[in-house]
């Protein structure tokens, strides 16, 4: 509407632009131009698998709305196609993701921690991170906490207790969030990773401890699913505003 009352477009083009299907056409993509309306938050691009030309178009058209740009699963060559396209676009190496912000977006209050087990886990914990900022929320980063040495985890209890939503991110048996939910009153979105040895099986071993978690108030995503994580704890601290 801003663009509308700046230009002084007349209103028989505003409704036309109203009654115009939510849809930016590619050939090879829809890009769903109204989801920020029905969800907070623009559509997500998942770049596993697609060329950078076609992750380039896509947040070319979510720019065009006025819209800010999270890409996931990004590779460096992603990446610096994109930067090169867009100089504002920021990579976030070890998260492997891509963000592209039109405008400063205001802090929500409270804040979204997030834990991780192990330094192994990060790229895991960092996805969820930085979705979860690029969402309006604050987060606190908590590495390397494991149970494999508790005192770390107890060290930051003011911490973990002061969070609106904590995400947990773990491999090998997946016993973290267990541990912190018995020791907050917020909820606990567990991450399993595929981090760990053979028996591990790609991170099933950490879903299920965490599927069978005797912890309260302990959900799960997807193995290595930050994002998942990230999306979920900021739609569960944008309550608190209302």
């Amino acid at each position: 509407m801003e663009k509308f009352r700046a230009g002084g477009v007349g209103r028989d083009e505003v409704l036309r632009a109203f009654q115009s299907p939510p849809v930016a056409h590619l050939d090879f993509a829809q890009v769903d131009t109204h989801r920020a309306l029905r969800k907070g938050f623009p559509e997500v691009i998942f770049g596993a698998g697609k060329t950078p030309d076609q992750v380039v178009k896509i947040a070319g058209k979510l720019i065009d709305h006025g819209q800010r740009v999270l890409a996931t699963r990004i590779t460096p060559e992603h990446a610096r196609v994109v930067r090169k396209k867009f100089k504002h676009a920021k990579h976030h190496e070890l998260a492997r993701c891509l963000t592209i912000e039109t405008k400063p977006l205001p802090k929500r209050e409270g804040t979204i921690a997030v834990i991780c087990a192990g330094t192994s886990d990060l790229p895991v914990a960092e996805e969820a991170a930085v979705t979860a900022e690029i969402m309006g929320n604050t987060v606190v980063r908590i590495p390397d906490a494991g149970v494999a040495g508790l005192h770390r985890i107890l060290a930051r209890l003011e911490v973990l207790q002061k969070a609106n939503v904590l995400i947990v991110v773990a491999g090998m048996e997946g016993a973290l969030p267990s541990v912190v939910a018995g020791l907050v009153c917020k909820p606990v979105i567990a991450v399993p990773t595929s981090i760990g040895y053979g028996a591990s099986f790609g991170g099933i071993a950490a879903l299920l401890g965490m599927l069978n978690s005797c912890g309260s108030g302990v959900t799960v995503v997807n193995i290595d699913n930050g994002f998942g994580a990230g999306y979920a704890a900021s739609q569960i601290n944008a309550l608190t505003e209302k």
